[in-house]
């Protein structure tokens, strides 16, 4: 008896996802909330982590984990000002990327059920852009308190 397949299988395996990180990136690299996030001057980096990461969750090889150790990430993206529209362009650019595989209609349901959970996942502030965390080599507004107010026994 033979092993079910994987997901990542499923769908067309490392091509597939190629596909998808590659259609998803052509969005960010001219998207000027997305693209000041990636610090490398080639996002050739990011599209090879986003593909060794999304391989290794729907099944693929260990890739990721292999090189990287756990996914960790909320942690891996603490840094970066992800609020409500960052989110919402990431989407954007990701739902244009999952259009472009013309998926079955039970795995695009599946991938994009998976995509939005993660992308809402990743919100680490509700501030507009330029306050909150901050990739480094991009500068964030200081965040101040506001004044304090009047006690009620004043």
């Amino acid at each position: 008896m033979s092993e079910p397949l994987s997901f990542y299988d499923e769908i067309g395996g490392h091509a597939a996802f190629v596909r998808l990180v590659d259609e998803f990136y052509r969005g960010v690299a001219d998207d000027d909330v997305l693209r000041p996030m990636y610090p490398e001057e080639d996002l050739g980096p990011a599209r090879e982590r986003l593909t060794l990461f999304l391989e290794q969750y729907w099944g693929g090889p260990t890739t990721y984990s292999d090189q990287r150790g756990h996914p960790r990430l909320r942690m891996r993206h603490a840094s970066f000002h992800v609020n409500p529209d960052a989110r919402d362009r990431w989407l954007l650019h990701m739902r244009a990327a999952v259009d472009a595989l013309e998926l079955p209609p039970l795995h695009e349901a599946t991938l994009w059920n998976y995509l939005q959970r993660a992308a809402h996942a990743m919100v680490n502030t509700f501030e507009p852009s330029g306050i909150g965390p901050a990739s480094s080599g991009r500068p964030g507004l200081p965040v101040t308190a506001p004044p304090p107010s009047a006690s009620a026994a004043d």
